[in-house]
């Protein structure tokens, strides 16, 4: 090529170069944390009525405060922000996620739900009042909870996969 036709390199171009590879450093770290925190959905409704049936919204803050009333009838400790912080680590607040990647897949459990709790602890943990559907948010939240204070005293001491 000669020096007349041959592109020249300013400095705003290296600094795009650079900007572009760090993105993609960035997004090549990222996926893989994405991929391992979320989860695929389960089929769900259509249309989802405004409260539960006890007359909290129908959204994350109504499960997890009357998973709160329950666990409270039933004396199985547990706050607002350790629930809250769990769901969020373990689905991102999707009520019908599951994980279909690691070890209890593999073995054919998947963990599912808010809380990611696999069928055979959802059904030892159950909470008598609560649905038996593993992905109904409050039965989840309750269940898991249940297991958590069993396990760890509380969902609160929970800062990790359990």
């Amino acid at each position: 090529m000669s020096a007349a036709v041959q592109h020249v390199r300013t400095r705003n171009s290296r600094l795009i170069r650079a900007l572009a590879a760090a993105g993609t450093g960035v997004a090549v770290l990222t996926l893989p944390l994405i991929g391992a925190t979320s989860a695929a959905a389960a089929p769900t409704t259509a249309t989802t009525a405004a409260t539960t049936p006890a007359g909290y919204p129908n959204n994350l803050d109504g499960w997890i405060r009357e998973s709160l009333a329950i666990m409270a009838e039933k004396k199985i400790p547990g706050t607002y922000n350790g629930i809250y912080r769990n769901i969020i680590r373990e689905s991102s607040g999707n009520p019908s996620a599951i994980n279909l990647w690691d070890s209890n897949a593999a073995k054919g459990i998947p963990s599912k739900g808010l809380l990611q709790v696999i069928d055979p602890t959802f059904n030892a943990y159950h909470v008598a009042g609560t649905s038996f559907n593993i992905y109904d948010p409050v039965a989840n939240i309750t269940a898991a909870c249940n297991y958590a204070a069993a396990r760890y005293g509380s969902i609160d001491n929970v800062f990790g996969a359990y």
